[in-house]
């Protein structure tokens, strides 16, 4: 980077013009910069300190204009010498923990959290489900539906509630065959975190000739399988999305939108990239109080597809499990000091609100 051949008035020339930027989306030009800052110099030497930043490839002049703009190089030499983040107001940090704190269940917390997010930020907000492979099975419950198909509610110990029909062959489905069933599984994987309740599901399939009642190992089968595959459900490659309305402002992608809206309608591209992010930011570049919190900018985005966006995000987790990512998406031109506050305070009220559930 270049931070050895910018001065310090330079480099808040430079922060100077990226904020200005920010708020007016209109190119700077060093009139500007006197009458808004208080350099205590001349508008010759303010040009003199853009020429230096010209040369560095840190801004550049749009067409004609006699202003200038930050690049993408600019722009991340402002993230990483932010020297320090405006913290969220009182009244921000008390609608945040309030918000959170209403949720019903984890599905609910995540997308309590991308709406507050998004609303905090006016970008995309993007959270990825949290690992639950050390979650335990709290209960199990299956309900006959008709004739032939039974209901397999499972419920989570952090209050998910996955509920999947099994159709059964045609037959007379009774409520003492089921709840005979049913206790024969929940005694298996009640009480049991999601890989050993999975190891114990196998089992009863590996033995059904065993136990299960002259025939219908077939009938049991079905429901096995399916209790089996909502234990398999890896949540973690899921996300939850808000905001995506925040893509319509005019002019912020440059053409490039559809390689946006691609990425977040095939969301793998959107994993990888927030994730690898996530565990930069918990212990990556020493970035003083923002060292949890990673930003990817402009064209160090390319290999997503994403070259026309920018993305901040850290990670968030609940106590023993491993880190989830959570973060926002958006234009290059984005108030990164104020999104970088939000991200990081959203992350951490998440977790705690989890934690508890």
């Amino acid at each position: 980077m270049a931070t050895d051949r910018v001065s310090e008035r330079s480099l808040a020339v430079l922060h100077a013009i990226v904020g200005d930027y920010v708020a007016t989306n209109e190119p700077v030009g060093s009139k500007t910069i006197v009458e808004r800052h208080s350099f205590g110099v001349s508008a010759a030497t303010i040009r003199n300190d853009m020429a230096l930043l010209e040369d560095e490839e840190l801004i550049a002049a749009p067409h004609t204009s006699s202003g200038r703009v930050p690049t993408d190089k600019g722009y991340r030499l402002y993230v990483d010498t932010l020297a320090s983040v405006r913290p969220l107001t009182a009244a921000q940090r008390a609608a945040i923990e309030r918000f959170l704190g209403e949720s019903r269940d984890l599905d609910d917390a995540l997308a309590r959290t991308v709406r507050l997010l998004s609303q905090l930020t006016n970008q995309v907000a993007v959270v990825q489900y949290p690992s639950l492979r050390r979650t335990q099975v709290r209960h199990i419950d299956l309900v006959a539906v008709g004739e032939n198909r039974v209901l397999c509610v499972l419920i989570l110990g952090t209050g998910v509630v996955e509920q999947q029909l099994a159709s059964l062959p045609a037959a007379q489905v009774t409520e003492a065959w089921v709840h005979g069933l049913r206790e024969r599984i929940a005694g298996a994987v009640v009480g049991r975190d999601l890989e050993a309740a999975g190891e114990a599901m196998r089992t009863l399939t590996e033995t059904l000739e065993e136990w299960a009642q002259p025939g219908e190992a077939e009938l049991v089968r079905r429901v096995v399988d399916v209790v089996l595959a909502q234990l398999r459900a890896n949540r973690s490659e899921r996300i939850a999305i808000a905001g995506a309305a925040n893509l319509s402002r005019p002019g912020e992608f440059s053409g490039t939108l559809p390689s946006v809206l691609e990425a977040i309608e095939e969301q793998v591209t959107l994993l990888r990239l927030f994730g690898e992010l996530a565990r930069e930011g918990r212990g990556g570049r020493d970035r003083g109080d923002r060292r949890d919190v990673a930003a990817s900018i402009g064209r160090e985005n390319e290999p997503y597809g994403l070259q026309g966006a920018a993305v901040i995000a850290t990670g968030y987790e609940r106590e023993g499990d491993t880190s989830s990512s959570i973060g926002v998406l958006g234009p290059v031109r984005m108030d990164y000091a104020s999104n970088i506050a939000a991200v990081r305070a959203v992350a951490r009220y998440l977790s705690g609100a989890i934690g508890e559930s």
